[in-house]
């Protein structure tokens, strides 16, 4: 298997778990892409390679950076699926906030995600979210404080929290960067 089949089968495989993670049929996305269901299909399953300009609209379509569909970095053939080299993880986002986030996860085929999350000095999430996950973090340096269904906290090394279905925000006013982890299922990026 080649460096470009493995590119694509991760590929196909991502773009099937997000669109099933936010409950949308093939025959939906198709319609939001002007596009067959077969072609989305074979896409999904390895059949037909997207152009740029396709992958640009299923992004939109799915509600994620086109980094998360461009950024495939191929493993050597024995870890992929198993191993993410430190150097490959690929980014997630744009970072304008403050936030730089990459993929721990070899894929988004799992029920869950992990991801690592670096949260810049003085920096916060403009606009509270609220998704349909159950999220949990856990702080591995730095400060960050966090409003969660209304109550607010502020978490440190060692320290670990749980998001379930409830508005969110962060903001890190320090002097340091903070760094976490974070399980989000189901997949959303």
């Amino acid at each position: 298997m080649n460096e470009q089949t493995l590119t694509a089968a991760t590929l196909g495989a991502d773009i099937r778990a997000l669109r099933k993670a936010r409950g949308l049929t093939l025959s939906e996305i198709a319609a939001m892409l002007n596009r067959s269901v077969g072609w989305l299909s074979q896409v999904e399953r390895d059949k037909s390679e997207p152009s740029i300009s396709d992958l640009r609209q299923i992004a939109e379509a799915l509600g994620v950076p086109m980094s998360m569909l461009f950024a495939h970095t191929g493993a050597p053939a024995p870890e992929h699926g198993y191993i993410v080299r430190a150097g490959s993880r690929r980014p997630m986002g744009s970072g304008e906030e403050g936030l730089i986030e990459e993929l721990l996860s070899p894929d988004l085929t799992d029920d869950f995600e992990m991801v690592h999350s670096t949260f810049q000095p003085q920096s916060k999430m403009q606009t509270p979210a609220n998704r349909p996950t159950q999220e949990v973090g856990y702080v591995i340096s730095g400060k960050l404080d966090l409003v969660i269904g209304g109550r607010s906290f502020t978490v440190g090394p060692g320290d670990s929290f749980r998001i379930k279905h409830e508005p969110y925000q962060w903001s890190n006013p320090y002097d340091e960067p903070a760094v976490a982890v974070w399980v989000i299922a189901p997949p959303v990026y």
